[in-house]
């Protein structure tokens, strides 16, 4: 028998007030385990609000699974330990002042020892291109590397699929090869929602272009969605 997919949406649609129209509209697709993909859109086109869905952030209609687990709120804990999950603004998530400590958080929580978390913490930060936020304040850091940190915790306890809000934003060109060589290397499932599509190139097959909160689009040419953007692909 073959493994349910990581992540299957169905008919899913999502609004942040009653009173206005849905944000997402009957949005529909699944993601094989392992398979990594990109979920591409201009702005107000409704990426986060999917990936704030698909982690039990916000109410939907509709069904939502994760490995075969349906999203409920009953089942939103379990759900949320087999996710990795990347917010856009870093400061949303660091929730520590030291950022070994924030980065080891996920492992601890999974019960993980402290000295052996802060080793796998340090070694991923290490990974990342941000070694240098070992023993420092998070308010130290610049942008980048909040955001380097931010990505470490998602990574660090290895789940099985990952969720990624703009993941190479803030990163310079050494760190976006780093981090998308880091991507292709891990086992997980990842849906990356991204305005980046160079970067998404590198480490994604597979193509989800939302506008005005449906998929127009969903296969494995990165040019099309800059097609329908008015952009020349080079």
């Amino acid at each position: 028998m073959s493994d349910p997919p990581a992540l299957e949406l169905a008919d899913v649609t999502v609004g942040w007030r009653p009173s206005e129209p849905p944000v997402l509209r009957r949005v529909s697709f699944s993601l094989a385990a392992g398979e990594r993909v990109a979920l591409v859109g201009l702005n107000g086109s409704g990426k986060t609000t999917l990936l704030l869905a698909a982690v039990g952030v916000l109410p939907f209609a509709g069904a939502i699974r994760v490995a075969g687990t349906p999203l409920t709120p009953s089942t939103a804990a379990q759900v949320r330990r087999r996710i990795g999950f990347l917010f856009n603004v870093p400061e949303d998530q660091l929730l520590f002042s030291d950022a070994l400590e924030d980065t080891a958080l996920a492992l601890r929580q999974r019960g993980e020892g402290r000295q052996a978390a802060r080793h796998l913490a340090g070694a991923m930060l290490t990974a990342l291109g941000v070694g240098e936020a070992v023993g420092r304040s998070v308010a130290e850091l610049s942008h980048g590397q909040k955001q380097r940190v931010a990505l470490a915790g998602a990574l660090v306890a290895r789940p099985p699929l990952l969720l990624l809000d703009e993941p190479s934003a803030g990163l310079d060109p050494p760190g976006k090869l780093e981090l998308g060589r880091l991507l292709v290397s891990l086992d997980a499932a990842v849906l990356m929602a991204t305005h980046d599509v160079g970067f998404a190139a590198r480490v994604c097959r597979r193509f989800l272009l939302l506008e005005g909160g449906t998929i127009v689009y969903d296969g494995g040419d990165a040019r099309q969605p800059l097609r329908r953007w008015g952009v020349e692909p080079e």
